[in-house]
């Protein structure tokens, strides 16, 4: 990442979220992930990290009707490590359930909601950058979780657009002499 941060210096990482605080992804406790991530801002950029005993545990992300059935019988994402990273690459809502026997059940579960980024009411003419939102829809995510090359500046500030293609083009030259 420390070249990427040379090269685009404008690109910030993301703060770091262990789920469920210091018990993690477990059933004992009685940990209320929703309360969790309801008391949490998310943020295109940040890190989940669901730490658990994968003899125990694994981590599923699931649609929305799936999380609230639990129903784990086809994730979107299947994570079995023990000691799961998950980089958020889009806004809007990502769900995750235990997938075994029980635990959805018994609350664990998660709703990750990660709100659009604000931009900018108006433009420097004046002119209404807040044309009427589109319909939500659901993100889709790659098969190993929600991925993307780099989260992108905010498209109401033409100068670090600018900064984004002007070190878009430096790492795509920089590609090609390296080829």
């Amino acid at each position: 990442m420390g070249s990427i941060q040379i090269l685009f210096p404008f690109i910030t990482q993301g703060s770091v979220y262990r789920v469920g605080d210091s018990p993690g992804w477990t059933i004992i406790g009685n940990v209320d992930y929703h309360s969790w991530s309801s008391s949490k801002t998310f943020r295109v950029g940040d890190t989940l990290i669901f730490e658990y005993d994968p003899r125990f545990h694994n981590v599923l992300e699931v649609s929305r009707s799936d999380y609230h059935s639990c129903d784990s019988t086809a994730p979107i994402a299947n994570y079995t490590s023990g000691n799961d990273t998950i980089v958020v690459r889009w806004p809007g809502h990502y769900y995750y359930v235990c997938g075994f026997v029980g635990h959805c059940q018994a609350g664990q579960k998660v709703d990750i909601r990660v709100p659009k980024p604000n931009r900018p009411s108006k433009d420097r003419t004046g002119t209404s950058l807040n044309p009427s939102p589109p319909e939500p829809v659901d993100p889709k995510p790659s098969q190993i979780g929600p991925l993307d090359p780099s989260p992108s500046p905010n498209s109401g500030d033409s100068e670090s657009s600018f900064m984004f293609l002007y070190g878009l083009i430096w790492l795509l030259k920089l590609m090609v002499l390296l080829d």
